[in-house]
């Protein structure tokens, strides 16, 4: 195959790119509700390639979401912890914006994210009701893929 060539970025590009993602975090948001919302649920959705929050009412609707791509990470940076605890920083931002007072934490996925984003959203002053594993688990469903050979 040859030799592969590793790129590896300056210390400019990497400051360039640190203060862009800094940048996107420190957006306003643009909310719009037409109701007083005093609780609310945030669901973390964590994989190995991205994690996910998204806002929701009692009731289950949809407020605001957020998730490492959107904030500026590419590729494999998205799954990373610290991609996370920024990810959260955005919902915070947002939770802070709507007056919500109370969350209750569904987290799902094996993602390194999930638990960076939880305690993100601690640190900063919610007040936590809950925090709820929602990972779906088979209950031996469908069968399993045969096993590789080489």
């Amino acid at each position: 195959m040859g030799k592969k060539r590793v790129v590896s970025k300056t210390k400019d590009e990497l400051l360039k790119e640190r203060a862009k993602v800094e940048s996107s975090v420190k957006k306003d948001v643009q909310l719009k509700t037409s109701r007083k919302i005093r609780e609310g649920r945030v669901y973390i959705s964590s994989s190995y390639n991205n994690t996910l929050l998204t806002l929701t009412d009692t009731e289950g609707k949809a407020l605001f979401w957020t998730s490492a791509g959107r904030i500026g990470f590419k590729g494999t940076k998205k799954g990373t912890p610290f991609a996370a605890s920024k990810v959260a920083m955005a919902m915070i931002q947002a939770i802070t914006k709507l007056k919500i007072e109370k969350i209750k934490i569904f987290v799902k996925g094996i993602g390194s994210g999930r638990a960076s984003a939880m305690r993100s959203l601690a640190v900063h002053g919610l007040e936590i009701l809950s925090i709820k594993d929602v990972t779906p688990i088979p209950h031996n469903g469908c069968r399993a893929k045969k096993p590789r050979r080489m």
